[in-house]
């Protein structure tokens, strides 16, 4: 397995990837290592994590260099997603034995109850976009709650997968409780096949969540999926539109725009269209594009070439459809997977940008006439991940909330993901929560106790 720097293109290391026989000492060791930890204590669990979030703090600098060698994010956002890392071991450390005790319940019994209880090695599958943050917000809550995990990183960030595994280990993780497996996607399959091998997650691309699910549906194994969107950002009359179009240029280019819950279609009331459309595109072009390890960069390059291209096919093919192009619209010259913030109008319904997520610094804006134009524009998408909705009217934010379909709304904010907030979305976004309460539960058995005296 290559890491390649998508800032220059060059290779930064090679890493040799696992082969079957390698893959069966892991998993060999991850059930062998669940039969102990599963009696672990709630506070020795807890010491562990608040250990692993105080790794993650003292060697944030050079964790957060990894991220942008790797996948090219700017450095400052780097830093932020190590931070976040160590909030959500700190907030599991202090909350997950609240989430996991025993839940009373009345009945003809003498005394019954819930009980949350590990199931055992689960497999996450995770992507490179945020190549800490999305294996934390999995591997805390799974940790704590008393399972082991076996981690398919994507292939292009082989380092940070490595890494993660080694911060686990240094903060006193019994062995083989989490491993990290470089392999490619060919052998996921056989990895969610094995019968020790009882649930899996995945944060990836509709495709691949699919097919995750299909595996592990043929082997009744319970799975989270959090997959892609293509996320509205409803602009309202009463909303406070400069500060809505400073909002969105953030929630669009997040990541350098590759993010799952980054707005990715601005749809805007007709009263407040044009204002909104010259203050969004002010605010793109006024962002820094270049190397990601600067200081003052906005946007970063995107992850590989693949995307670039792909991303720069989409927006060509939906000019030529007929989009009106605002700003932007080109690849960046020189080495390096840089894409210029861009924004389209006028957007052919059958056009890619229409159907399909743009996973780059690409915004899509849309002139609506009413609220229920609004709504029907925002749910004609087959993904329903988050939605950010901006509006100071109590009976518009009300309908937004009830109608608009989506795992998440949030009123006159930016979409985030908080270790506090269940986490998830609905229609080919897939299904399942993370984080919360609802997320440490995902990956426990619930049994119902009953005792007669």
């Amino acid at each position: 397995m290559k890491s390649v720097n998508p800032a220059t293109g060059e290779t930064i290391r090679e890493y040799p990837e696992a082969d079957e026989n390698a893959v069966e000492a892991a998993v060999t060791r991850s059930a062998a290592a669940f039969a102990d930890y599963r009696r672990t204590d709630f506070a020795s669990r807890a010491g562990w994590l608040a250990q692993t979030a105080t790794l993650l703090e003292d060697d944030k600098d050079g964790l957060a260099r990894l991220i942008v060698e790797e996948m090219g994010k700017p450095l400052a956002a780097a830093g932020s997603e190590i931070e976040k890392c160590a909030w959500v071991c700190r907030f599991y450390a202090e909350h997950g034995a609240g989430f996991l005790a025993d839940e009373k319940i009345e009945s003809d019994a003498a005394k019954s109850y819930m009980r949350y209880l590990p199931i055992g090695p689960v497999l996450a599958v995770m992507p490179w976009n945020f190549p800490f943050w999305q294996v934390f917000r999995f591997a805390a809550p799974a940790l704590f709650a008393g399972n082991t995990g076996l981690l398919k990183h994507a292939s292009n960030v082989p380092g940070c997968a490595l890494a993660i595994a080694d911060i686990f280990r240094r903060a006193g993780f019994p062995e083989g409780v989490f491993q990290s497996l470089l392999v490619g996607s060919a052998l996921v399959p056989q990895i969610l096949k094995d019968p020790r091998v009882v649930a899996a997650t995945l944060t990836g691309s509709d495709i691949a969540g699919a097919r995750v699910a299909a595996t592990a549906g043929e082997a009744i194994k319970p799975t989270v999926l959090e997959l892609g969107g293509s996320d509205p950002f409803i602009v309202m009359p009463s909303a406070d539109v400069d500060r809505a179009a400073e909002v969105a240029v953030t929630a669009r280019t997040i990541n350098n725009g590759q993010s799952c819950i980054a707005a990715k279609r601005f749809i805007v009331h007709r009263d407040v269209y044009d204002r909104f459309e010259a203050r969004l595109v002010s605010h793109l072009e006024a962002l820094r594009v270049g190397d990601p390890m600067a200081s003052d960069t906005d946007v970063g390059p995107l992850a590989t070439a693949d995307i670039l291209a792909e991303v720069e096919a989409q927006v060509e093919a939906t000019l030529a459809a007929g989009a009106r192009l605002l700003t932007g619209g080109k690849r960046g010259e020189g080495p390096g997977n840089y894409y210029q913030p861009t924004a389209l109008a006028d957007i052919p319904k059958q056009s890619p940008a229409h159907r399909e997520e743009v996973f780059g610094p690409v915004a899509l804006l849309f002139r609506v006439e009413s609220i229920d134009d609004a709504i029907a524009l925002a749910n004609d998408s087959v993904y329903g991940l988050a939605s950010s909705v901006w509006t100071h009217d109590l009976a518009e934010q009300s309908r937004f909330i009830d109608e608009v379909e989506a795992g998440q709304t949030f009123v006159n904010a930016l979409v985030a993901s908080d270790p506090r907030l269940p986490f998830g979305g609905i229609k080919r976004s897939g299904y399942g929560r993370e984080l919360g309460g609802l997320g440490i539960r995902a990956f426990t058995n619930i049994k119902t106790v009953s005792i007669a005296l």
